[in-house]
């Protein structure tokens, strides 16, 4: 499938790669239409999805099947009202229904919002009112349900609600008996390929979360991801770690996979257990694996010898720097070179360790042809190799996968992309040997267990404690997650005497309250006053140093 957009399909060297890859693209570019539809005429009996949960449930589903059900779900989203342009986010964990609404939306032309299930009241309003979203599908779970009612008063825009279970409040539409009443979509007009496909809220260091706006184009851009990163072929069976609210799931669920005519194995689960994951793979017969480090880093702990993993094939990571003693150790017991990835959600990826290279534990890789990737000093100059600049997209080749901009935030986007550059904030080096290897931020986004949490977020959240007069938010290095949350408070003079593991507790509660859980601060330290630039700015880095003496 994936070789009708690719001028040439097959590489054997960096430097074939390099000179070679070229996509065509067509005008109306449309995912569902021009590739999963067109895998249920050429391949109807293959095996799109294997979803299974905790539970010991299990659907296997075919392209064919996938058809027929995403076009019955835009149908049902069509006489719920959704239609062309409008915004719909979506809440399901890990739920089938998912993959079902992603295609659907797709197909209507209508923009897909991903988003988190450890959303809070306050972040949803925030997203809703940003994005002018029209409807949520979710999950009928009780956190969820309650966060969304809260938040409906206050989003004026929001008019449809569906729920896919088992929960379906009062004022919520019943997915498992209404969608099947529907007649299936047809298709009545076609989208241009530069039409927006999705947006993703993603964390910054200097304020509320950003909207990041993709087209049609940004699935094709993954084609790079499945078909060669992940070294993905027809009849693969691929498993991709990560929740549906965050970037990486297209990465590695969806898009690229799908390309390759592969299996997306989905196991929906409540709790990660690493012997859950080697049990999968032994089970499923599992080709193709991708993980973050921290799941590695879990999975290197178990007794490997219990396990039966000979059908693993390729094994990918990306999200964080991979430990050199990781990916050591996940050789010795499988045999498997971890292959290192890097991207952001503003792009697909733009850095990676291809089939035809010889990866270098710790590095990102080498470019992705598909993009002009440079390191810059500060002055705009080009970096020498072994010198750290910051990563840039030259963009005059208008690069397939990058995204369209920031949604309504214009001057946001001139900051960042500019003068025919993309700044992507991140510093690294580049070896003599053209590997790339990554430094950091340049801003103070933290990146822990494959989440990127953005330092605001959680101060905003601690600054509405009463015993809070102000804060910062760091990362510290930590050698199961990558980094941990940590906040330096200073603290009111009437809770002063209070300082210590009661009031840590306290804090930390009182943020997962306020925000999403996972960005609660594992480390608390109380401090009379915190660093500051001259203009009164705190200074993240002098606290960040002092914890690496």
């Amino acid at each position: 499938m994936y070789k009708k957009f690719l001028k040439q399909h097959e590489f054997s060297s960096v430097e074939d790669y390099a000179k070679n890859i070229e996509f065509i693209v067509p005008d109306d570019f449309n995912f569902s239409y021009d590739v999963m539809d067109r895998w249920a005429e050429e391949w109807p009996d293959g095996k799109a999805i294997i979803w299974v949960n905790d539970e010991g449930e299990e659907r296997i589903t075919t392209f064919a099947e996938l058809k027929v059900e995403t076009d019955q779900v835009a149908g049902y989203f069509a006489d719920l009202g959704i239609s062309k342009g409008d915004m719909v986010m979506l809440i399901l964990k890990r739920r089938y229904e998912w993959w079902l609404s992603m295609l659907a939306l797709c197909k209507i032309g209508a923009i897909a919002i991903p988003a988190t299930h450890m959303l809070t009241e306050h972040d949803i309003i925030y997203r809703n009112n940003r994005a002018d979203v029209k409807a949520i599908i979710c999950v009928g779970e009780e956190y969820v349900l309650e966060q969304i009612q809260k938040a409906k008063p206050y989003s004026p825009s929001l008019e449809t609600l569906v729920s896919v279970g088992p929960i379906v409040p009062e004022g919520f539409h019943d997915w498992n008996k209404e969608m099947p009443l529907s007649e299936p979509w047809e298709r009545l007009e076609h989208n241009s390929k530069d039409d927006m496909l999705l947006m993703y809220f993603t964390s910054g260091t200097s304020g509320e979360p950003k909207m990041v706006a993709h087209s049609h184009t940004y699935a094709l851009g993954h084609l790079v991801t499945g078909v060669y990163w992940h070294n993905l072929h027809r009849g693969s069976i691929h498993l991709t770690v990560a929740d549906t609210g965050w970037g990486k799931a297209v990465w590695g669920k969806m898009y690229g996979q799908w390309f390759a005519g592969a299996t997306v194995f989905i196991y929906d689960h409540k709790k990660f257990a690493a012997a859950d994951m080697l049990k999968m793979i032994e089970k499923y017969k599992i080709t193709s694996f991708c993980a973050p480090p921290t799941v590695y880093r879990f999975m290197i702990q178990e007794d490997f010898s219990k396990y039966d993993l000979s059908s693993l094939e390729h094994a990918c990571t990306a999200g964080e720097a991979l430990n050199p003693n990781v990916y050591q150790r996940f050789y010795e017991l499988t045999g498997i070179k971890l292959m290192e990835g890097f991207g952001q959600t503003e792009t697909t990826m733009t850095l990676g360790t291809m089939p035809w290279m010889e990866p270098k534990p710790g590095s990102m890789g080498m470019p992705n042809s598909q993009y002009n990737i440079g390191l810059i000093r500060p002055d705009g100059t080009p970096c020498d190799d072994n010198e750290k600049g910051e990563l840039v997209v030259y963009t005059d080749n208008n690069p397939l996968g990058l995204f369209q901009g920031y949604y309504r935030d214009e001057e946001l986007t001139k900051s960042t992309w500019h003068d025919g550059v993309y700044h992507t904030g991140d510093v690294a080096w580049r070896d003599e040997d053209g590997y790339y290897w990554f430094e950091g931020r340049l801003d103070d986004v933290i990146k822990s267990s494959g989440y990127r949490i953005g330092p605001f977020e959680v101060e905003s959240a601690l600054m509405t404690h009463p015993a809070v007069v102000e804060c910062a938010i760091t990362g510290v290095p930590d050698e199961i997650r990558g980094m941990v949350v940590k906040a330096t408070v200073v603290l009111a003079d009437a809770w002063k005497k209070r300082a210590g593991e009661e009031l840590v507790k306290e804090l930390q509660q009182h943020v997962k309250r306020e925000t999403a859980p996972y960005k609660y601060p594992r480390i608390v330290e109380f401090v009379e006053e915190l660093p500051k630039t001259i203009s009164g700015k705190i200074r993240r880095v002098e606290i960040r140093e002092n914890d690496a003496k």
